[in-house]
C-alpha cells in the first residue's frame, strides 16, 4: 500500500522558517517525480515545487522560487520542503504527491499525480 505522509506543519510568524517532510512508502519511487502542492481556503490547489526522486530536475513556482527549497533523502525515503521567509500568503494545506508521468510539462498540474498525502497545515501569522 502506497503511503505519503506529510509532517512538519504548524503556526509560524512572518519571516520564520519551517521544514515540511513527506515520508514515502509502499513502492519504489525511483522513477517518479515528487511534488509539493498547496491549497489555501477558497482557492484551487497549486503547484509549489517538485523534484525527480534521483534528486535532479528541480522545479519551482515563481511565487516561491527565491524562498523555498525542495530536496529528498533517498536513504530515508523522505521528501522535504524548506520554507524560508514565510509570509501570510503561504498559509495553506501542503500536500506531497508522486507522479509517474515522464513529461515536465505535466508536473505543475495536479491531475497528473498518482499518489497524494493527507496534507499538513501551515499557518503564517503577520
Amino acid at each position: 500500500q502506497v503511503q505519503l505522509v506529510e509532517s512538519g506543519g504548524g503556526l509560524v510568524q512572518a519571516g520564520d522558517s519551517l521544514r515540511l517532510s513527506c515520508a514515502a512508502s509502499g513502492r519504489s519511487f525511483s522513477s517518479y517525480f515528487m511534488g509539493w502542492f498547496r491549497q489555501a481556503p477558497g482557492k484551487e490547489r497549486e503547484f509549489v515545487a517538485g523534484i525527480k526522486w534521483s534528486g535532479t530536475g528541480k522545479l519551482y513556482a515563481d511565487s516561491v522560487k527565491a524562498r523555498f527549497t525542495i530536496s529528498r533523502d533517498s536513504a530515508k525515503n523522505t521528501l522535504y520542503l524548506q520554507l524560508n521567509s514565510a509570509n501570510p500568503e503561504d498559509t495553506a494545506v501542503y500536500y506531497c504527491a508522486a507522479s509517474s508521468s515522464l513529461s515536465y510539462s505535466y508536473y505543475t498540474q495536479s491531475r497528473w499525480y498518482d499518489y497524494w498525502g493527507q496534507g499538513t497545515q501551515v499557518t503564517v501569522s503577520s
